[in-house]
């Protein structure tokens, strides 16, 4: 299996164990976390968490916003008419402490190296974003708006859903608290796609309600039309109170930007003046 495989295998497993509280705040099981980094003890990896925790520290975070005790009871005599329990420490992890824990875990575990790579690679992916202008994160969350969406459609027809527009309008519902074409009244955008003339941050809350909704009908085995219109409208309403506790712009509030072809048109344009610039190079 080459590099590739195996780092793409990593972010399914890892992103597969993810979990959302009820905060719409993602985090990871420290139990859950250990064997894919190759740990079979409790007791070594609980150095590794220590490790991490020194370092989270040293960088001047707070331990406990990304480490956080969530110790379990767990039984111990199946079978018998009087059932035991035993108390196991866990924690529960920030993506930036699975990140320091890969930092500071055993360099010999193949695991760990690939962990290493899997966090570098993203943090490059995150530090390229940042460079990009407003255009061209609009380019690059609404094409991964389209690959997840077409995903959780896929899912949901798996579930038994066959009227996707109304799925769809209760993703919105959450979210916006108005339906489609509430929406596109509101936003004076006319039969354009909703999607089509977001900017970078509505996208942004949009992506995550898609992939949120997928990862739950996936996990709970949802099947049928309302139980999965009712949890698209669920995610996309804990999605919007997030942004409401934290002070955010409400999506519908946010002005419609110009029409997302245009900017693909745009690109297309400057990808074709810059060729041609380098053949004209080449020739002199």
């Amino acid at each position: 299996m080459s590099k590739i495989e195996l780092l793409a295998g990593l972010h399914k497993d890892f992103e597969s164990i993810k979990k959302i509280d009820k905060n719409g705040v993602e985090y990871w099981e420290a139990r859950e976390l250990m064997p894919l980094l190759g740990y079979k003890e409790w007791r070594k990896f609980e150095g590794a968490i220590q490790r991490a925790k020194d370092a989270c520290g040293t960088s001047s975070q707070e331990v406990a916003d990304h480490f956080v005790g969530a110790d379990k009871m767990i039984k111990i005599a199946r079978g018998t008419k009087k059932e035991a329990f035993r108390k196991i420490e866990d924690y529960r992890l920030s993506r930036y402490a699975c990140y320091l824990i890969a930092q500071n875990g055993d360099p010999r575990k193949v695991e760990i190296a690939m962990a290493q790579t899997y966090f570098a690679v993203q943090t490059r992916k995150q530090e390229i974003f940042q460079e990009l202008d407003q255009d061209q994160k609009r380019l690059f969350i609404r094409g991964e708006v389209k690959t997840h969406n077409k995903k959780l459609f896929d899912t949901a027809k798996k579930a038994g859903v066959s009227n996707f527009g109304k799925f769809n309008n209760y993703g919105y519902l959450g979210l916006y608290g108005l339906t489609v074409e509430e929406i596109k009244k509101k936003k004076e955008i006319g039969k354009d796609d909703v999607l089509d003339r977001a900017g970078a941050t509505e996208l942004a809350a949009n992506l995550f309600r898609i992939t949120q909704t997928d990862d739950k009908i996936i996990k709970e085995e949802l099947f049928g039309e309302e139980p999965a219109n009712a949890t698209h409208f669920e995610v996309g309403r804990k999605v919007r109170n997030t942004i409401k506790d934290i002070g955010g712009t409400m999506p519908e509030e946010l002005k419609a930007e110009r029409h997302i072809k245009e900017l693909e048109k745009a690109r297309k344009k400057r990808l074709k003046s810059g060729l041609r610039k380098k053949i004209n190079i080449k020739k002199k």
